[in-house]
């Protein structure tokens, strides 16, 4: 069986079902659309495992400038993303991200705060003397400073931004089919139809590469080179015998990063970079905890010297081995083929800004709001990266 659509789009997840949503909404598109989405559960996708984080304390002016966008489409979610009168609650805590820095870090922190605060950011520098008055349960041993959101910054439900750009997206008018991606054809240079698992084929004029961590394999399929695959971060919850203020999103200089999840809290740390290779699997592991995280929390935060373990999840990045930044846009030699991917841990607050992106290239072929010109795919085919340094 055939089926043929103007746009299709390769995963379901929080950007491809961003990507549909912009498109379906923008007036001067008028063709149809549909998302080919293999786990329309959304119970193993990296979306659903993220810790659902937004901040501007970024190093790369686009990443700032889009959380800012996605911070203001967080707050009107419901608004936007309303169907038949159910509005969607993404429950944003907005505690703040809190940087910390040791006094090597500090002049690449202040830059970077410099240029963020420039962009619109609320966010701001604390010393020392700050940061004991600010957060007394924070031991301050090796820190020269920390950036400190104010404002828009902290966390919010990813599933419940996913089902509600979904549920918008199919009101719309736009399909979703349970299958998934196992041939791209290519035609004289450009993308004509995609082979599906169960066996049919569905005809495209253009395909958004919306794989998530599969999109470097996703690509290969048409014969492109995208390199961006899964990286596997582990996720450890623990309880705390001592009662503690709310607390923000901390970032320690050792990397291990920390915040509240309900009564409990959450922690992750990403592998030292020889040993960060391409995995898909689930399976849990507890040697960071052990070795990394607990020694980093107990001695960041005195209260947690008194914590127990209570669970784990895997989750994966789409990691962009290349410079750790969005790729956007479309492949210069293959017509019609459209990337949305490599996101390495911050797609899910970058979702909106990206999806409205990726839609206004398809149907205006330009950036309309604002100028991602930097994260084009053509800069992994001419080597120019734009470092992001404040990886998490």
């Amino acid at each position: 069986m055939t089926q043929r659509y103007d746009v299709a789009i390769a995963g379901g997840a929080v950007m491809g079902s961003a990507v549909a949503y912009f498109l379906a909404a923008d007036a001067d598109f008028d063709g149809s659309i549909a998302v080919v989405e293999r786990d329309p559960g959304y119970e193993a996708c990296a979306t659903t495992r993220s810790w659902g984080g937004i901040r501007q304390q970024f190093s790369t002016p686009e990443n700032v400038k889009m959380s800012l966008y996605g911070a203001q489409f967080v707050r009107r979610a419901g608004e936007l993303l309303e169907v038949d009168g159910e509005r969607p609650d993404l429950g944003f805590k907005e505690r703040g991200y809190l940087f910390l820095a040791s006094p090597a870090g500090l002049p690449v922190l202040e830059r970077n705060c410099a240029m963020q605060r420039e962009l619109g950011a609320a966010v701001a520098v604390l010393e020392p003397a700050e940061l004991a008055e600010r957060f007394p349960w924070l031991n301050l041993d090796g820190l020269a400073g920390a950036g400190c959101g104010l404002a828009n910054e902290g966390w919010f439900d990813p599933s419940a931004l996913l089902h509600g750009f979904r549920r918008k997206a199919r009101a719309l008018g736009v399909a979703y089919v349970k299958d998934e991606v196992v041939s791209v054809e290519v035609s004289r240079g450009r993308v004509t139809g995609l082979g599906l698992r169960a066996g049919g084929r569905l005809d495209c004029a253009t395909l958004v590469n919306a794989a998530g961590p599969q999109a470097g394999a996703l690509a290969a399929l048409a014969g492109a080179t995208l390199p961006v695959g899964p990286r596997k971060r582990m996720t450890y919850v623990f309880d705390c015998r001592a009662a503690l203020p709310p607390l923000p999103l901390v970032i320690d200089v050792s990397g291990v990063a920390f915040r509240p999840e309900g009564a409990q809290y959450i922690a992750i740390v990403s592998p030292p970079l020889a040993e960060d290779f391409e995995r898909d699997d689930y399976e849990l592991e507890y040697g960071a905890f052990e070795e990394v995280i607990w020694p980093t929390l107990a001695q960041r935060v005195p209260a947690f010297e008194a914590i127990k373990l209570t669970g784990a999840w895997a989750g994966h990045y789409d990691y962009n081995a290349f410079d750790q930044n969005a790729i956007l846009g479309p492949h210069p030699e293959i017509e019609g083929l459209m990337f949305c991917n490599g996101f390495s841990g911050h797609g899910v607050q970058q979702s909106p800004a990206a999806g409205r992106a990726v839609a206004e290239l398809i149907v205006h072929g330009r950036f309309r709001s604002l100028n991602l010109s930097k994260l084009l795919y053509a800069r992994i085919a001419e080597g120019r990266p734009v470092q992001e340094e404040n990886v998490v």
